[in-house]
């Protein structure tokens, strides 16, 4: 049997870590292990759980999501952040864009966009709900027009990739999966996984969602 998928849950709310606990633990691929009330508490859990994937609220006490994505990414890139939060603040959104998390679903959505975002998430793609993606869609025509207050700084010179990079590029910008690239392109998951690491070393990046970022700024794909 494959390896079940660790997740670690921070949020202040009860209510809320019980109601995912209970979905998420119905399925054999996944794992509960550990709930955090705010988020420095989870990056401490963090170090001696190493969670897959860690759903963090927004609004927390002591350390804010936004504080904490920050922080865990830096700390330890393995880890992908998945928002789970009733925020659909602009500024929210865009900070935690900006911060690399691999997904942000609503709370108001139905839990199985949960399940759904934590198995995508896990097979190294990005997932926003529908609301989320229009507003960073949004936000990057803005940008593109010169209209934004914060021009991405991540360098986008796509010139530099080869033919076959720039497709692996804009797959994994839209949100495909190592497994879906290979199919596609009929290549090995391993060599996808190869021209992945190539592209991020030619263009600086760190994050899935600073492809993503790339790709939306230069009219590649749409969010």
């Amino acid at each position: 049997m494959a390896d079940k998928t660790r997740i670690l849950i921070a949020d202040d709310h009860f209510v809320v870590v019980e109601g995912i606990t209970t979905s998420l633990s119905r399925e054999s691929d996944f794992e509960i292990v550990g709930a955090a009330a705010d988020g420095r508490e989870a990056i401490s859990m963090i170090k001696s759980l190493k969670p897959d994937i860690i759903i963090l609220d927004i609004s927390m006490p002591t350390l804010d999501g936004i504080d904490a994505a920050y922080e865990i990414n830096a700390m330890d890139e393995k880890v992908r952040i998945l928002i789970y939060s009733m925020s659909v603040s602009r500024a929210h959104v865009t900070s935690l864009f900006k911060a690399g998390v691999a997904g942000y679903v609503l709370k108001n959505e139905p839990i199985s966009e949960l399940r759904m975002a934590v198995r995508t998430i896990k097979e190294g793609a990005t997932f926003y709900s529908q609301t989320v993606k229009q507003i960073l869609q949004d936000h990057m025509k803005e940008l593109e027009l010169g209209n934004g207050k914060d021009v991405a700084t991540v360098g986008d010179g796509i010139a530099v990739l080869s033919v076959r990079e720039k497709e692996v590029f804009t797959l994994i910008a839209d949100g495909k999966t190592v497994k879906e690239i290979g199919h596609k392109l009929c290549i090995s998951p391993k060599t996808v996984e190869s021209h992945k690491y190539n592209i991020m070393d030619k263009l600086n990046l760190k994050t899935i969602a600073e492809f993503t970022k790339i790709a939306v700024r230069k009219g590649l794909i749409e969010i």
